[in-house]
This record gives C-alpha cells, sequence and structure tokens, in this order.
C-alpha cells in the first residue's frame, strides 16, 4: 500500500514540557527530539515545539512536544499552551528541592487547563548530578504513586532516560486513545482524518437554540 505523506502517522500527540524555569525542559525537548544539550542554555522566551516520530505497536505516532518558559511572567500562554495536550512531562531538577515544591502548584495549573484525562509524568532531571541530591527519590516516587502519575528520573546531559520518559507517555496515551477508554471528544479528538462520528458530534454541540 502506498501510503502519502499526509498518512505517514496515525496519529499526533500533543505532549507539553511544564514545571520551573532552569529544570532543563528545553534539554530534554531538544534530546529527545535532536538528540543534542546545549550547555549554554538561556530561558525560553515564548513557546517552541519539535516533533519526533516513534512506532508503538506498529502504529506510528508523531509526538509533537511543547516547551515554554517556566517563568511567572508568561503565565498569560497557559491556556493556549494547555489546549490539546494528551501528555505531560512535569519536570523539577533534583539537585533544586523548591523546583520539587513547587510541582503541586504546576499540577493543580496543568488540571485547571488540560483534558482531565491527560497522562501526566513527574521527571526529576538533572540525575547525573546526583552527588549534590537534595530531593530523594523515594519521595518523588511516592508522591507521583498518590497522585497518579508516571515517575522518572533523567539525565538530559548524560541522555540517561529520556528516550524512556518519552515513550513511556506517548505508550500509556497510545493505550488510552487505542482502548477507547477515552470519551468522545476528549483525548481520541486525536486521531487524524475526517471521523464521520466527530463530525456529527460538532454539529450536535453548536446547535445553539
Amino acid at each position: 500500500v502506498n501510503m502519502g505523506t499526509d498518512l505517514a502517522y496515525n496519529f499526533v500527540f500533543k505532549v507539553v514540557l511544564i514545571g520551573e524555569s532552569g529544570v532543563g525542559k528545553s534539554n530534554l525537548l531538544s534530546r529527545f527530539t535532536k538528540n543534542e544539550f546545549n550547555h549554554d542554555s538561556r530561558t525560553t522566551i515564548g513557546v517552541e515545539f519539535s516533533t519526533r516520530s516513534i512506532q508503538v505497536d506498529s502504529i506510528t505516532i508523531k509526538a509533537q512536544i511543547w516547551d515554554t518558559a517556566g517563568l511567572e511572567r508568561y503565565r498569560a500562554i497557559t491556556s493556549a499552551y494547555y489546549r490539546g495536550a494528551v501528555g505531560a512531562l512535569l519536570v523539577y531538577d533534583i539537585t533544586k528541592h523548591l523546583t520539587y515544591e513547587n510541582v503541586e502548584r504546576w499540577l493543580k495549573e496543568l488540571y485547571d487547563h488540560a483534558d482531565p484525562h491527560i497522562v501526566v509524568m513527574l521527571v526529576g532531571n538533572k540525575g547525573d548530578l546526583g552527588n549534590v541530591r537534595t530531593v530523594p527519590t523515594e519521595e518523588a516516587k511516592d508522591f507521583a504513586e498518590a497522585k497518579g502519575l508516571l515517575f522518572m528520573e533523567t539525565s538530559a546531559l548524560e541522555s540517561t532516560n529520556v528516550e524512556s520518559a518519552f515513550l513511556e507517555v506517548l505508550t500509556a496515551i497510545h493505550k488510552k486513545v487505542a482502548s477507547k477508554e477515552v470519551t468522545r471528544g476528549s483525548i481520541s479528538a486525536v486521531t487524524l482524518g475526517p471521523s464521520s462520528e466527530f463530525n456529527e458530534e460538532r454539529r450536535s454541540c453548536c446547535n445553539s437554540s
């Protein structure tokens, strides 16, 4: 079967990176999408995204990973940033306890703006600096478990677990979509191509009497 370029992937999943400024979100993004690490990481201003296609169960998924500055003053971009996201990596720095303390606040913001079925992974980055760790692995793991989040420690610098973290999130999203666990018009809206069911729903939702 000759697949046209538009059909080169079955799904596009939008995944957002959130967390305080300086925890390594941009380097996690560049490590996963381009296999690059930039030592001179300046703060990201505004929003940028990169894509990478991966195979999960012989299905091709195009991951669209969005990165934003964790600085308070860019908070205005939130709703557009979260719109349509089906996955999130909530990143903290294992050497800066304050970035971990703020995880709860980021989680609240995420759930305020994002799809309730969103797949969330708590990511402790900068694992290569374990000798100056201030956030114990077990503590973060227990927190993630209590909140129903996936959990992983990574090092964008050493390229440790970066691939695994993104793949686990993307696989979990795909499982949700494939098992139809998700209600119509929710995460399942990520399927591409015309769907009469979806169009029907759009029509019925907009009949304002």
